[in-house]
């Protein structure tokens, strides 16, 4: 886990930083048990501080706990399976 506080927002269908006054977004679809990642999103005020692939690793972790697999659509959470294969092994 990384030292920001992870929120899962089930109404919105994302997991949340609350930063500064700012919020950083891993947004997904839930079909069936596996969701559908579609958005990373963190604000400019925020970047270059490695929050999206904080958020990323804490979400995907949550994830895993839940025992639910993912799909990612987002090109930013392809890239970061792609270089942690250990989360591969949440691919449905």
């Amino acid at each position: 886990m990384s030292d920001y506080t992870l929120v899962h927002n089930e109404e919105k269908c994302q997991y949340e930083y609350h930063i500064e006054g700012h919020l950083a977004q891993f947004v997904y679809d839930d079909q069936n048990g596996v969701l559908y990642i579609t958005h990373t999103l963190v604000p400019k005020e925020l970047g270059g501080r490695g929050i999206a692939g904080a958020l990323t690793k804490d979400a995907l972790e949550d994830i895993e706990k839940r025992g639910l697999k993912v799909k990612p659509l987002c090109s930013y959470t392809v890239s970061y399976m792609e270089k942690h294969p250990e989360f591969k092994r949440l691919l449905p």
